[in-house]
């Protein structure tokens, strides 16, 4: 995450929006965004309703067994469909900016328009931790 915050000049060339959702309270967030200097959005789904509607909830993987987000990364457009996504099962493994912003790249290239990828509507309904 820290990785995405540095590069985040590159996505906002892009016009990329940089989203992160977990299962952790709004004030939990709010504090790890402040410590960490964070400038991006974190939102909170601690009803796990938005995790679940893009099945990542990692259940028990969390500390004392608790459930949390399985990492991914997803290029969404404004209306809501997925152009691409990397997933995976282990909680310290994840795509780098690199990574995404070559995706991103590469499927601007392939789109005569290149349209902006900005969060999904589904995103809306996690509660806004830190807005940005």
């Amino acid at each position: 995450m820290r990785s995405f915050q540095q590069r985040l000049p590159d996505f906002n060339t892009r016009g990329i929006r940089v989203v992160a959702i977990s299962v952790d309270a709004p004030e939990v967030n709010r504090r790890h965004c402040q410590k960490l200097g964070f400038a991006y959005t974190f939102l909170s789904d601690s009803k796990v309703e938005v995790i679940r509607r893009y099945d990542l909830l990692h259940q028990g993987a969390g500390p004392n067994g608790s459930d949390v987000a399985r990492p991914a990364e997803f290029l969404i457009d404004s209306t809501g469909a997925i152009h691409w996504m990397n997933l995976t099962e282990s909680l310290a493994v994840r795509a780098r900016p690199d990574q995404v912003l070559k995706a991103f790249d590469d499927l601007k290239q392939a789109s005569p328009v290149g349209e902006r990828i900005q969060p999904s509507s589904l995103l809306a309904s996690a509660s806004t931790s830190m807005g940005r």
